[in-house]
């Protein structure tokens, strides 16, 4: 699959009749796409998934002036396809996030694992689900604050290309300034005026201490480097047991011996894996 969000070239444009809006998603072209979705990012879609798979995906059949599903799934199935199959897959892939999610969190890497870091060695985090971006830049606001110049490090990661591209660009809404506590909002964020009015915009310096990266979770992690703590959070609900098994897995021995692997409070690995054992809610450690 190519690192792009390419939005389909000329020659992959359809002569026939551009779709009206009203492209029915059939029962076997909406397999097609929840066998798809699942072969590359591990995501089990239910029969409910129907409409938010056609209405996603209408964009694009409009986009590229194609009449049917159909037509969309043998055109990012083709080898001139791949650029299109990668945006077929950031649409269908992207998660609801906020700044500082879960609180108690945040409060267990302020008051657990900043104060117990073994000195001389940098502090890495990894944000494996990381979405626009939100989650990162919230764990580098708390790591700044606390360890300031001191070497920390925070890798975020996604299978999506586009919501990379938006998180690089830490440039939000203005109404996610209320998700932010106000000394952190006075002190890394900046608020556009003019043409930005109505923006919010993460500042330079902070986003220079978060790398981003394309991973698909479903892969083995290369060149990533040990972490001290991952965050992997509202993404396991959208895998069956065997994915989660396999997910965790290939993130595992990624986690330094007792580091923390943190979850949602509506996610557990109970029955995923015996590497870690439960803290408190949602954080797990593993094993020295």
């Amino acid at each position: 699959m190519h690192n792009t969000t390419g939005h389909g070239s000329p020659e992959h444009r359809h002569s026939g009749h551009p779709p009206d809006g009203h492209a029915i998603l059939r029962d076997n072209e909406f397999a097609q796409f929840r066998d798809m979705i699942y072969r590359i990012a591990g995501i089990n879609l239910s029969p409910a998934k129907k409409q938010l798979v056609a209405s996603r995906l209408m964009k694009r059949l409009k986009h590229l002036n194609l009449a049917s599903y159909g037509e969309y799934f043998k055109l990012i199935s083709s080898p001139q396809g791949k650029a299109e199959l990668q945006v077929a897959v950031d649409a269908l892939t992207t998660n609801e996030t906020h700044f500082f999610r879960e609180p108690k969190h945040f409060d267990f890497l302020r008051n657990r694992v900043i104060p117990a870091r073994k000195s001389g060695r940098g502090l890495r985090i990894w944000s494996a689900a990381c979405s626009s971006g939100e989650e990162p830049y919230s764990i580098a606001m708390l790591l700044d604050e606390l360890l300031g110049n001191e070497p920390w490090e925070v890798v975020a990661s996604d299978i999506s290309t586009h919501v990379l591209a938006k998180a690089r660009s830490g440039l939000y809404p203005i109404v996610r300034m209320p998700e932010i506590p106000k000394h952190y909002l006075n002190r890394y964020c900046l608020k556009g005026v003019g043409e930005h009015d109505g923006t919010l915009l993460i500042e330079q310096s902070l986003r220079d201490r978060v790398r981003f990266v394309q991973h698909n979770l479903t892969e083995t992690p290369d060149k990533l480097g040990d972490f001290d703590v991952i965050f992997l959070r509202n993404v396991m609900i959208y895998f069956d047991m065997e994915t989660k098994r396999q997910v965790v897995s290939r993130l595992l021995p990624r986690l330094r011996p007792g580091g923390y692997f943190l979850v949602s409070h509506s996610e557990s690995l109970n029955g995923v894996t015996d590497e870690v054992k439960l803290v408190v809610p949602a954080v797990y450690r593993k094993h020295e």
